[in-house]
């Protein structure tokens, strides 16, 4: 009977279901973008955002060493046509020797469900309409709550899909904001050398 006990106790430590064992290790992970301006390292929540952060992880494999840019800016002074107004830089992966008909769009993980929300330094995925996000993405600079499942930026009120978060980098991301733009567009954009799993 011990001897039953003590295997069930090592099984489940080494499968994560006891608590305070290493479940925080597998809910999260670290990456670092390197971009012109400097260096962002950003966590991403694979717990709560499983299908956002398993698809930016799967572009990082694919094209993390070929980069990307940031090529919008959204400041309180170039948005004057929206009423709700927010704060972000946005970019996207290097498509360039990439078959973009290959690209899989992938359903919206909405705030309301992730518990996620679009605080300062939040990563969360660009989209037109819900389910069309793929490799795009953008930052938030300062609190943006109108991006959450049921804000008004967006006039369908799904929201985005928040999916992670700049632990260190925020004066990079404030750097790229200010960069020359004609209306949101970064003139010329920067450049993401490189992206890449810690």
């Amino acid at each position: 009977m011990k001897i039953t006990r003590l295997f069930l106790i090592i099984f489940l430590a080494i499968t994560n279901m006891i608590p305070g064992s290493a479940q925080s290790i597998r809910d999260s992970v670290v990456v670092t973008m390197e971009t012109e301006e400097g260096n962002l390292r950003i966590v991403l929540f694979t717990k709560e955002a499983p299908v956002t952060c398993d698809n930016f992880l799967k572009y990082i494999e694919l094209l993390g060493d070929q980069g990307g840019e940031f090529y919008r800016t959204v400041t309180m002074a170039n948005q004057p046509d929206k009423k709700v107004k927010i704060e972000v830089i946005q970019g996207g992966f290097n498509l360039k020797n990439v078959d973009t008909s290959t690209i899989k769009p992938i359903p919206l993980e909405r705030t309301s469900i992730t518990k996620l929300s679009h605080k300062d330094g939040t990563m969360s995925m660009a989209r037109s309409d819900p389910d069309s996000g793929s490799t795009e993405f953008f930052i938030c600079i300062g609190d943006q709550p109108s991006l959450d499942f049921g804000g008004q930026r967006n006039p369908d009120g799904q929201g985005f899909a928040a999916f992670g978060r700049v632990i260190s980098g925020m004066d990079v991301v404030r750097k790229i904001q200010v960069r020359q733009a004609e209306g949101q567009a970064l003139t010329p954009p920067v450049r993401i050398v490189q992206i890449q799993v810690e």
